[in-house]
């Protein structure tokens, strides 16, 4: 029992320690990782070498399905590539495979002792993650060499014998195990490994090793369609290929298991070598031969699971996939993404706006007040989505970015909400009782809405890009704005000393659009604060106080 133990700990630190590797790896990396992802959309072999780089960095081909499920679910990777990118996952796994089982146990003191270093001094940085993923691969080499240590001796003890016994016989039943475990590990790498270890030590035979890694790369293809079950058709098609093509893999494999393992045996007399020889070839070539085979799959994916029109788009979150929410600088990304998807639909609703000045349509009136419900669920996705992020796994840059980016949502819906207010208010005071305003006046309107729309898109630019002069602009412009205000508000007075018919019939109205105009033109503005604080060009001021107050908190200043 004590021996099963050892063996059963060693086989947990090596599962752990792939798993901090990878959480590691994609904490600094995640960003760069999948803009490589990206970028190799546009030919098949650069995708294939894309995932084959990107797995070997993180050593799961499970995190990389997860990059690229996560694309093609936003529609930003098409079945095609996004399936070679699956394919040269494989391989990636496989050669890392072959790297960690050479003889690299003394290694392991040294990238432990370097990682816990480099973690405890520097954990709030970069540099401390990839300390965390250094102290992965030490736990790796480590359990590696404690499952061999362990497993010398097991041959001597009856009930142990019986237990693998169990594998010896069925190739189904070896292959349905092999899937459990990779699947329970969460790593079919880690499955590899073990198995590898295993027949080096005897415990099993070289035929039930060959079922064992054929079923991890099954394990691993349906972890993947596992994880991709709460995405949309184009996300869970990725999935779906993938494992098309291992079960395709393990239906041509299986039947010649018995004489891949004599023929193993016979050129390669080392037993860990064989498995991880068959590892690489088998994963190499089933990949290599399925390339010409893409687009078949891609269209028999299509057709068992086609796309459904959404009957409200607007309502159902793009970008904020749960699958990113372990890697905060993922998350970080969607959640932006989804904000500037929320200002996308203000720029809608003004535009609506500046339509409603002109005419009396109340057909539109009424549809500009449902966007604003569009924009709350958004709103509340992505706070939720947010609350979501572990706030001890950020930097102070992403802790700054998650402030900018919930600052961001919450300056949206409440600009919704005030273009929900001006909308009710022409349907109740203009279009109910078929009134225009007076040419002066609309023409100061639409020049006040223009720089509000203006405003608006160079807000959402300086919030993506942080650009110093973009965001001295946009505070210049604030300053205009409110001069134009003041100026607009005196001319229209005059108009109404004047006894102008339309500028009295409108006058409430009117004066209520330039005040909500200007509230939203400050909203939009307000981006430029937290990028010319970073630059230090807001003076220490109340007012900077008040700012800052406004932005971060009361403790910020």
């Amino acid at each position: 029992m004590l021996i099963l133990l050892n063996i059963l700990s060693g086989v947990a630190l090596l599962v752990w320690g792939t798993h901090i590797v990878r959480t590691g790896i994609l904490r600094v990396f995640g960003a760069e990782l999948r803009r490589v992802l990206g970028r190799s959309a546009n030919s098949r072999l650069r995708a294939f070498g894309a995932g084959l780089c990107v797995t070997s960095l993180v050593q799961s081909s499970n995190a990389t399905a997860v990059l690229a499920s996560s694309f093609a679910a936003q529609g930003l990777l098409l079945l095609a590539p996004g399936l070679a990118i699956m394919l040269g996952a494989d391989v990636g796994t496989a050669l890392m495979a072959r790297v960690l089982t050479f003889d690299l146990s003394w290694l392991s003191p040294i990238l432990l002792l370097g990682g816990v270093v480099l973690f405890l001094t520097c954990k709030q940085n970069r540099a401390g993650q990839i300390g965390r993923a250094v102290i992965g691969l030490g736990l790796i080499l480590l359990a590696l060499h404690l499952i061999v240590e362990a497993a010398q001796p097991v041959m001597q003890g009856e009930g142990i014998k019986v237990l693998f016994g169990t594998l010896t016989g069925d190739s189904m039943l070896d292959t349905l195990v092999g899937a459990a475990f990779a699947m329970l590990s969460y790593s079919s790498l880690a499955a590899i490994l073990l198995t590898a270890t295993l027949a080096a030590s005897g415990v099993i035979s070289l035929k039930v090793a060959v079922c064992l890694v054929v079923g991890a790369n099954l394990g691993s293809g349906f972890l993947a369609a596992i994880g991709t079950l709460g995405q949309n058709a184009a996300g869970r098609r990725l999935a779906l290929g993938s494992l098309f093509f291992k079960l395709a893999g393990a239906l041509l494999v299986l039947p010649f298991a018995p004489y891949i393992a004599r023929g193993l045996s016979f050129l390669i007399a080392n037993p860990r070598e064989s498995v991880v020889t068959f590892h690489l070839l088998y994963n190499t070539l089933r990949c290599l031969a399925s390339m010409p085979l893409i687009d078949a799959v891609a269209r028999l994916c299509h057709r068992m699971l086609p796309d459904r029109a959404d009957a409200n788009p607007e309502l159902r979150p793009l970008y904020l996939d749960p699958g990113a929410l372990s890697t905060p600088t993922l998350a970080l990304a969607n959640a932006a993404r989804e904000a500037l998807r929320i200002g996308d639909i203000i720029r809608t609703m003004l535009d609506n706006v500046l339509e409603l000045m002109r005419t009396n349509n109340a057909e539109q009136a009424r549809a500009t007040i449902r966007l604003d419900d569009d924009v709350d669920q958004l709103y509340t996705a992505v706070k939720i989505y947010l609350a979501r992020i572990s706030r001890e796994q950020l930097d102070e840059a992403d802790s700054r970015r998650w402030t900018d980016i919930i600052t961001l949502t919450i300056n949206l819906e409440h600009a919704g909400d005030i273009v929900e207010r001006v909308v009710t208010n022409i349907q109740e005071k203009k279009i109910l009782h078929r009134l225009q305003f007076s040419p002066a006046g609309l023409g100061e309107l639409e020049d006040l809405h223009a720089r509000v729309v203006a405003n608006l898109q160079l807000g959402l630019s300086v919030f993506l890009n942080s650009d110093l002069k973009s965001a001295e602009r946009l505070l210049a412009e604030k300053e205009r704005f409110r001069d134009l205000e003041r100026s607009y508000s005196y001319l229209h007075l005059d108009r109404l000393a004047g006894q102008s018919q339309r500028s009295l019939e409108t006058s409430a109205l009117h004066l209520d659009i330039i005040s909500d105009l200007k509230r939203l033109n400050s909203l939009f503005c307000s981006t430029a604060y937290p990028v010319l604080d970073a630059a230090g060009a807001l003076r220490d001021t109340r007012l900077r106080r008040r700012v800052l107050d406004a932005t971060y908190g009361k403790d910020a200043a």
